[in-house]
């Protein structure tokens, strides 16, 4: 057996393409384009390479962006003024406010996030966001996980009914992707749509995260350690889908040993190309959702 690959590349471009007609639509019915402000702090390689793909994506759909960088010393009271007063359109329009993680260690990055009004909160990480969230009626979703939702959809995947296992529990991906997986489906969703699982968290405390993946139908591994889950702890036909991004020796791998793995799972998600296209995706279709929102009060 070898799998498929869950193209989150090219899906992430017909999102694109989707999104497009939909930003010219809002273009002629309010007069301007939706607009994203990002606040960069430091600098960070990796930081601005993920920003500069997040500005590159709004562009190619038409939404305008500006990246405010400010010094690594920044202090928490200085980034939550800048905060406040971008969302006092200070700065101009903005829709959608995004600040870059990670932030320097001196830096109260709870308190930074939780000064993004929640209606601008285009990463879903506002404690309001996560609420509704967890009622089962989402507002903003963090990126990565609706993007990890929107490949197995895509794909045809089935969840209903089906034993996921997700190794990480970050406030990112980990709990927000259970909650998606695990919730009743949506009225006039698909007839999965992504929904129904039977979810299990996994973490760096749960001891052999072995004997919990290969019970699994579908394993997501998003913890950040390279090569983390290995072929003997996925069962033959599984969906394995790779959150990780991890520099080794110069090249970009998951948290998945893909070789190995591929030859056993039914479906496997690469990295590069896989969940990172579908991450800023849909960070671009909730700067668009946020825009709606804000010109619809």
């Amino acid at each position: 057996m070898t799998a498929q690959v869950l193209d989150g590349k090219g899906l992430a471009g017909r999102i694109e393409h989707s999104l497009r007609d939909e930003v010219e639509t809002f273009a002629g019915m309010f007069g301007r384009r939706p607009r994203l402000v990002v606040v960069l702090v430091g600098d960070m390689a990796a930081s601005a390479s993920y920003v500069k793909s997040k500005a590159a994506a709004a562009t190619r759909v038409g939404i305008d962006s500006d990246v405010i960088a400010v010094p690594e010393t920044a202090t928490t009271a200085e980034l939550v003024a800048l905060v406040q007063a971008i969302a006092a359109d200070q700065h101009g329009p903005a829709d959608g406010i995004l600040v870059q993680l990670p932030l320097p260690r001196h830096v109260d990055a709870v308190a930074v996030l939780d000064a993004v009004p929640p209606d601008r909160d285009v990463d879903g990480f506002h404690p309001e966001n996560a609420g509704l969230l967890s009622q089962g009626r989402p507002r903003f979703i963090p990126c990565t996980a609706a993007g990890v939702q929107r490949m197995l959809i895509d794909a045809a995947i089935p969840t209903a009914g089906k034993h996921v296992v997700i190794v990480g529990r970050s406030d990112i991906v980990g709990k927000p992707l259970a909650l998606l997986l695990a919730q009743r489906p949506p009225a006039g969703c698909p007839t999965d749509g992504g929904c129904d699982a039977t979810v299990t968290i996994c973490h760096s405390r749960s001891g052999d995260i072995g004997h919990f993946t290969r019970q699994a139908d579908i394993v997501v591994a998003a913890v950040g350690r390279p090569r983390l889950i290995t072929a003997d702890m996925v069962r033959p036909g599984a969906t394995v889908i790779d959150v990780g991004i991890n520099r080794v020796d110069g090249k970009l791998i998951g948290d998945v040993d893909y070789g190995p793995v591929a030859e056993k799972a039914a479906w496997i998600s690469p990295v590069p190309g896989g969940v990172g296209p579908m991450t800023v995706a849909m960070l671009i279709a909730n700067t668009l959702l946020a825009a709606e929102l804000r010109m619809k009060r």
